[in-house]
């Protein structure tokens, strides 16, 4: 599980970004209750996320709506299949309004930069 943590901020919302190998609905679920056992996590407002596999694309807006299908297009762009991307949203108290999906994109960006450069 790789995790990025205090990736970007803005008016009082914080975002982190993880991931690893997975390959169904089912471990994208374990994946992000492992995720939430850091009680950081489990206190975040949104964990949204996304997965390609060869199946069929899962996502997962957790109340940010729409956040599940820009990390999935994003991954179709990469044709980066059976991987998780969580996008993990702390709300900072002012809606951001259109710039969250900006947000959860930068997010994504950032992360797949780590994972090439891994």
């Amino acid at each position: 599980m790789r995790i990025l943590e205090n990736i970007i901020s803005d008016r009082g919302s914080k975002y982190a970004v993880s991931g690893g190998p997975c390959t169904s609905e089912e471990e994208a679920k374990a994946f992000v209750k492992e995720l939430c056992r850091k009680k950081k996590y489990a206190k975040a407002t949104h964990n949204t996320w996304a997965l390609l596999t060869a199946d069929a694309p899962v996502k997962n807006d957790d109340g940010e709506a729409g956040a599940g299908m820009v990390i999935l297009r994003m991954l179709e762009r990469e044709e980066l299949y059976d991987h998780i991307i969580v996008v993990t949203r702390w709300f900072g108290g002012k809606h951001l309004g259109g710039d969250r999906f900006r947000h959860v994109q930068e997010a994504v960006r950032i992360y797949l930069e780590d994972l090439h450069a891994g």
